[in-house]
């Protein structure tokens, strides 16, 4: 009897999950067509033409056959093979984005610590008061700064450094460490705030210090998530590198640009695919790396 009642409810449960999520399916398409009806009224939404598609036709033709060697008959003297200058490039942009990774990195781990709320309701012995009265004057601070960092995208930090230092390597490093500071310190914190504390309450109660059940109880559960989510954003560092050369550093990005405003399609294929490349190898070595030191299994 009580078998029955309990499938019957299940059942009923399931039912009334699945209205739920088609009346949510509806609700995002309706608004979908209204948005699209009303900028289609407006004259600010509009189908391709013909000569769009003949565009992107002449564009995706050359997919299967990325070009070797120029397509130009105008290459300055002196220039590089293409697949050189590919690889060139393709060294460049891994270079902004580990640069700007190694500034981001130490900037979030500070601001990951001090935006952490575990770190200050973990007060040993010895500490407490001091702990209790630093933390809302280093708390919330440390929240504003992440805030603010990664509340501009890098495209608008380049603009702004382009302005401030000129066309440089510098710039659009920075532009790349300042919001990946914000965002990588903001999730650290959250990690370590969602991380099991049992472990550091026990130390705390048996006389350890904050900063011991912190450094050997806390943050090594927190660790390993705060190390692949660093595999991550530095994947997301390489494109943005790339996506910076449109400013002007020698990435893949620049050569994309170049290629494409020439219409030498072919050539765009062999940078796209450079870029595709570079970005697989990275996450095939961070996936390595993870399941080297932080003991994952790899999915079957």
């Amino acid at each position: 009897m009580s078998s029955a009642t309990d499938s019957r409810a299940g059942t009923q449960r399931a039912v009334v999950g699945a209205g739920k999520r088609r009346a949510v399916v509806g609700a995002i398409a309706a608004a979908g067509l209204a948005s699209a009806a009303l900028l289609s009224a407006q004259g600010q939404l509009t189908l391709p033409g013909l000569e769009s598609l003949e565009l992107l036709g002449r564009f995706f033709s050359h997919a299967l056959r990325p070009a070797l060697d120029y397509g130009s008959p105008f290459v300055p003297v002196g220039a590089p093979p293409l697949l050189l200058q590919v690889a060139t490039a393709t060294w460049r942009t891994v270079q902004l984005a580990v640069a700007a990774m190694s500034l981001a990195v130490p900037v979030a781990l500070l601001l990951g610590f001090a935006g952490a709320s575990a770190w200050w309701r973990l007060p040993g012995p010895g500490g407490r008061a001091v702990l209790r009265r630093l933390g809302p004057l280093v708390y919330a601070p440390a929240r504003v700064v992440m805030t603010l960092a990664r509340s501009v995208h890098e495209l608008l930090w380049a603009l702004l450094f382009l302005a401030a230092v000129g066309l440089s390597d510098t710039a659009a490093v920075l532009a790349i460490a300042i919001p990946y500071a914000g965002t990588l310190g903001k999730v650290f914190s959250e990690m370590i705030d969602e991380a099991p504390r049992d472990a550091a309450v026990q130390l705390t109660g048996s006389g350890a210090t904050a900063a011991q059940a912190f450094s050997l109880a806390l943050l090594p559960r927190a660790l390993p998530d705060m190390a692949a989510y660093t595999f991550y954003r530095f994947e997301c560092a390489l494109r943005s590198a790339a996506v910076l050369g449109f400013f002007g550093p020698e990435t893949l990005g620049k050569f994309i640009r170049l290629a494409w405003n020439e219409s030498l399609y072919a050539e765009l294929w062999t940078y796209l695919y450079a870029l595709f490349a570079l970005i697989a190898v990275s996450d095939m070595a961070s996936r390595a790396l993870r399941q080297r030191f932080l003991g994952e299994t790899p999915a079957r």
